[in-house]
């Protein structure tokens, strides 16, 4: 049957063969197949994500974690008189939880995620992990992500917090923007503090060993280059140092200061704890 519109036919060839559909049609292939993407919307790896999840909430020792956490915090925030206590801080704020909550969840998050890997290794299911249909970042992602969604969960009771504070604030309220970037800047410390959990236990096949690593490196980077950069023994280094710290950049957010150069490190260093546990796995599998 003849067109009937020749000339727009002939339109829509040229438009359907220029660069600029060219480019737009593989710009989309390229996302497509990214990394990103195919971890993202990848079935096996939700699955382990699932997984993760499903044995830390059937095991008595996630919600031991979970309520020591809550406990630790409540004991040393309202009941112990210490640099911490908040009915003697003087103000309507949550700085001395927020100042705390990071040592508690070094050792917290080190103790959840210390058999992420180590155990894998040490029973041998890790060889049956790996020959199912997955890649190794796959595994890892569905692993770091599962330990940043449980430590993300031990923030839901501390919510009670707030609501405490408010009630004994007399005079003022709390400033709930400065809460919500204290907040944002704990849940990314926490994605940190289990990537280098993860990283370490990829490391050795001893729980024990993975646990100590994981809270000497944690401790390094969160306070460990700062007190060092302390001490002014380095000269105009110590700034560089302390710049190195987690806690000065966590504790920018947590002052209200949502610098997006303090979120990229902290993403950063998150990022690369990650990466570095995929590359230590493909060196031990190997």
């Amino acid at each position: 049957m003849p067109c009937l519109y020749p000339e727009n036919n002939s339109t829509i060839t040229q438009l359907h063969n220029s660069p600029i559909t060219q480019l737009h049609n593989s710009s989309i292939t390229q996302l497509h197949d990214s990394p990103i993407h195919q971890i993202i919307n990848n079935k096996q790896m939700k699955s382990i994500y699932l997984k993760e999840l499903k044995q830390f909430l059937s095991s008595p020792t996630g919600y031991l974690a979970m309520g020591l956490f809550f406990l630790l915090n409540s004991l040393f925030l309202w009941l112990i008189e210490g640099n911490y206590y908040i009915p003697g801080y003087g103000f309507a704020d949550l700085t001395p939880f927020f100042s705390l909550a990071p040592w508690i969840l070094i050792f917290v998050i080190a103790a959840i995620s210390m058999k992420s890997f180590s155990e894998e290794f040490k029973s041998g299911t890790i060889e049956g992990l790996i020959t199912k249909p997955l890649t190794i970042r796959q595994i890892v992602a569905g692993k770091f992500l599962s330990i940043w969604t449980i430590g993300k969960w031990m923030l839901i009771p501390t919510f009670i917090y707030v609501i405490s504070v408010q009630a004994l604030s007399v005079d003022a309220d709390i400033d709930y923007l400065n809460l919500i970037s204290a907040y944002f800047g704990l849940i990314l410390l926490i994605g940190v503090f289990a990537a280098i959990g993860i990283f370490s236990s990829s490391l050795t096949d001893s729980q024990i060993v993975a646990f100590l690593l994981a809270l000497f490196l944690m401790f390094i980077f969160y306070y460990g280059l700062e007190g060092m950069a302390s001490f002014n023994l380095l000269g105009s280094m110590d700034l560089f140092f302390q710049k190195l710290s987690l806690d000065y950049h966590y504790q920018k957010l947590v002052k209200g200061l949502i610098k997006l150069s303090s979120v990229v490190y902290l993403l950063s260093v998150m990022i690369l704890f990650v990466k570095l546990t995929c590359y230590s796995l493909q060196k031990r599998i190997k």
